[in-house]
C-alpha cells in the first residue's frame, strides 16, 4: 500500500505521523498522552484506531491508541511504519503476578512470553519476544531520571482477558492453571496483552520498540490478602514513556 494513501485503519497519510511513535491502547487516553508534545493536533480517529501529532525537542512524534490484544496492535505498528515511523513505546497497563510487583508501579518488559496468537504468523515460536536494545535502555534510563517505582523483567502476553481472569470455567482450565504456575515460578512480572506481538513485528519490520507499563494490581497479593488497591492512574507510565523518547531523541541526534 503506498503511503501516499490512507492506511486502511488507521486511515492516516504520509505526512501525518512522525517517526516516533506512542502507542497507548485505550483512544481515550491519546489526548493525555499528546498534552506532553509540542503543537500537539488531533490527526484521525477510526476504529480503535486514534492519533495525534506534535513534536518533542522539535521532532515529530505521534501517539497512536491500539485498542486491545496483539492483532489489533501489530495493524497499528504495520500502517505507522509504513508511513515511516521507526521507533514505537507501548505504554499500557498491566496485572502483576510477582509478588514484589504492586499496585501503581511500573514495569518495563525485557522480554514478552509469545503465549498468544499474533506474533505466530509472523515468527516460529521459538524466536524470543524481546524489546529493542535502545528502546529498553532508555525506558530504564528514564524510569531511573523520574525516581519512579518501577521494575524490568519478562512479561506475559496471551489473547483472552478472561482466560486468565476466570480460568477455572474454561475448558482448557487445566492448560491455563498448569501455566499461570509456571509463569509465578520463573518470576514473570505482569502480564498484559500486547509486546509480544509488537516486538515479534518490530523485529519482522526491523524497527524499535520497547514496553512500560501501569500496574493496575495483583491478583496473586489479592489472593494472599496482602495491600494491593487497585490504580487506574497511568500518568507514571506516560512520563517515564516521555522521558525515554526524550532520552532517544537526543541520541539520534
Amino acid at each position: 500500500m503506498e503511503n501516499k494513501k490512507l492506511q486502511y485503519h488507521i486511515n492516516c497519510k504520509n505526512g501525518d505521523i512522525g517517526r516516533y511513535c506512542i502507542l497507548p491502547g485505550d483512544p481515550g487516553r491519546c489526548e493525555k498522552i499528546a498534552k506532553y508534545f509540542d503543537n500537539a493536533e488531533f490527526v484521525m480517529s477510526n476504529r480503535e484506531y486514534t492519533t495525534y501529532t506534535g513534536t518533542l525537542l522539535g521532532e515529530r512524534i505521534t501517539v497512536t491508541s491500539t485498542g486491545i490484544g496483539g492483532p489489533s496492535a501489530s495493524i497499528a505498528m504495520e500502517e505507522l511504519s509504513n508511513l515511516g515511523a521507526d521507533t514505537f513505546i507501548r505504554v499500557g497497563t498491566c496485572g502483576g503476578i510477582d509478588l514484589s510487583v504492586k499496585s501503581g508501579d511500573c514495569v518495563i518488559a525485557t522480554g514478552a512470553i509469545r503465549n498468544e496468537g499474533t506474533s505466530l504468523e509472523y515468527a516460529p515460536i521459538e524466536f524470543p519476544a524481546v524489546p529493542s536494545f535502545d528502546v529498553l535502555s532508555a525506558l530504564v534510563e528514564g524510569a531511573k531520571n523520574l525516581k519512579s517505582n518501577w521494575h524490568a523483567g519478562v512479561v506475559q502476553c496471551k489473547d483472552s482477558f478472561y482466560g486468565q481472569h476466570d480460568p477455572t470455567r474454561m475448558p482448557v482450565s487445566y492448560e491455563l492453571l498448569n501455566k499461570w504456575e509456571a509463569w509465578k515460578r520463573l518470576g514473570v512480572l505482569a502480564s498484559e496483552m500486547e509486546s509480544a506481538a509488537l516486538f515479534t513485528v518490530a523485529a519482522a519490520r526491523r524497527v524499535r520498540c520497547g514496553s512500560v507499563f501501569h500496574v493496575v494490581w495483583n491478583q496473586e497479593r489479592h489472593n494472599l490478602n496482602m495491600i494491593d488497591e487497585e490504580n487506574h492512574d497511568t500518568e507514571q507510565a506516560i512520563r517515564v514513556a516521555i522521558e525515554a523518547m526524550k532520552l532517544l531523541i537526543a541520541m539520534d541526534k
